[in-house]
């Protein structure tokens, strides 16, 4: 890293302006969102797949450009086939990751068309509930494998002096309140608090796939894909 790169200045309070929301776990979605929308004028939204959809519902007719719209036609990137790949894009990254004071990273956006994500919205794929379940099979486990999440989630943490990262449903009462407090603000304390939150998380979600692999025997492996070519 640099010495450009080393940051000097950030903000206490950050204006929540621009949101990525994209969830597993909806749990308290459909509450938090039209509220989030109120405190803060003028902020912009922008979802995947299942999320965009429960964000849809929960707008009502609100819920449609510019308020509401995909990541996808934020990219320009149209999502893989069964959601594979939705988030991992440049512009997002770039959103998540750019720092306020740094004049690259303002040319950077401006050059790109991005937008400067202040808050993150991000719970995981089920992994830990999938193979609790009696029937899994080692293809359901796999594909229960998040990889967007858990980098937007890291992305979002390591940017804390800049970007607040919810990944728990738990939260959105408290962030509410401080949005309501600050005129939709953020604070540094709560961004820093919430950081190592979501690094516990992604930490933890690691740790369950690694020990299922490690307790998942070959020859099972073997069994669940039948048509091995080669």
């Amino acid at each position: 890293m640099g010495e450009k790169n080393v940051v000097q200045k950030i903000d206490n309070l950050v204006q929540v302006r621009n949101v990525i929301l994209s969830v597993s776990d909806k749990g308290g979605l459909s509450e938090f969102v039209p509220e989030l929308v109120k405190v803060c004028p003028g902020i912009r939204l922008y979802s995947t797949g299942g999320t965009f959809s429960s964000l849809k519902s929960a707008l009502g007719d609100q819920g449609k450009p510019p308020l509401l719209q995909q990541i996808s036609d934020y990219t320009g990137q149209p999502e893989m086939q069964g959601g594979l790949v939705k988030t991992l894009d440049f512009k997002v990254y770039l959103g998540v990751l750019s720092e306020t004071y740094n004049q690259a990273h303002a040319d950077d956006l401006k050059r790109t068309g991005a937008v400067p994500f202040d808050l993150m919205v991000v719970n995981l794929y089920p992994f830990k509930e999938t193979i609790a379940k009696p029937s899994v099979t080692v293809e359901d486990a796999r594909a229960n494998i998040d990889i967007g999440g858990p980098c937007m989630v890291r992305a979002s943490a390591k940017n804390f002096i800049r970007v607040a990262i919810v990944v728990d449903p738990r939260d959105y009462s408290r962030i509410l309140e401080e949005l309501k407090k600050n005129k939709g603000k953020i604070s540094l304390a709560t961004r820093f608090e919430l950081a190592k939150k979501a690094f516990r998380h992604t930490a933890e979600y690691d740790t369950t796939i690694s020990g299922y692999l490690e307790k998942t025997d070959f020859n099972k492996v073997k069994g669940a894909y039948p048509e091995i070519a080669g």
